[in-house]
């Protein structure tokens, strides 16, 4: 997986050194002067919102926030139980996510994170099936076939190491991040969940390295799979890769910019 490592980096030099260059002033601002309890939980909501509506979650960051703050006991108008236990599922995977940012990135990490996410919802989707556990039957999704589902599953545990493997060799945590992305959601090994059982562990590579999350928002759905397609379709990950940068790189843009204007205006007003 990890063989065209050079290749990699010199064709996203460019990505790099910008996303280096965001990323340390967003650091900077952003981060840094915010309590680490508030930033996790900011992000628990952006990215459990915007990965659950990836999935067709109709929750916005508000109703999310509520969900958060209030638990079942408060659900937002319009939405049914079962969007709102995927996103208590969805809470609760994060926050195993990251709080295991140490431990070994392996099976163990990957199954209790699909477990998770899935806990509660996959008995309506899937009968008779078991969070956490690989699929036993072939899998489609959208207009996609994917391949003989015991050849892929039994692919998942090399893909796991090579990627444990690649963080501790002098590849970008980006594109390890993106890498491991596109081939494990090729590999769909999960009866449910893998898209977001994918973005979990793809941001706690980036976590681990100690760099912000990509968080993808549902603007950018198509443009993410179409990034998705490129991998079974023409087999290169190199769309993925700067789909990853792209929306790394106008996320922490623009909420330097929101802060900017944010602060400018309460000068103004006052």
């Amino acid at each position: 997986m990890w063989r065209q490592k050079h290749y990699h980096e010199d064709m996203f030099e460019q990505e790099i050194t910008q996303y280096e260059e965001v990323r340390h002033e967003y650091e900077s601002h952003i981060k840094a002067k915010m309590a680490p309890e508030d930033y996790m939980d900011w992000h628990e909501i952006l990215f459990s919102c915007h990965s659950c509506a990836i999935e067709g979650n109709s929750f916005t960051v508000d109703d999310t926030r509520i969900l958060k703050e209030q638990g079942l006991a408060m659900v937002p108008v319009g939405h049914s139980l079962l969007e709102c236990a995927e996103m208590a599922d969805h809470f609760r995977a994060f926050r195993y996510v990251v709080s295991h940012l140490n431990a070994p990135f392996d099976e163990t990490l990957l199954r209790e994170t699909n477990r998770l996410v899935t806990e509660n919802t996959l008995a309506f989707r899937a009968p008779g099936a078991v969070a956490g556990a690989y699929t036993t039957e072939d899998m489609a999704a959208g207009d996609t076939i994917f391949g003989d589902h015991e050849t892929l599953v039994a692919r998942v545990p090399s893909l796991l190491t090579s990627t444990a493997e690649a963080l501790q060799r002098d590849i970008h945590p980006m594109i390890v991040a993106a890498r491991f992305h596109g081939f494990f959601e090729y590999l769909h090994p999960f009866r449910d969940g893998n898209g977001r059982t994918g973005r979990l562990l793809s941001n706690w590579i980036l976590m681990h390295a100690g760099h912000p999350m990509v968080i993808i928002d549902i603007k950018e759905r198509d443009a993410y799979i179409d990034a998705l397609r490129q991998i079974r379709g023409e087999g290169t990950d190199e769309y993925l890769i700067s789909f990853f940068f792209r929306v790394a790189v106008e996320r922490m843009q623009n909420e330097l910019t929101q802060k900017k204007r944010n602060t400018n205006l309460g000068l103004f007003l006052f």
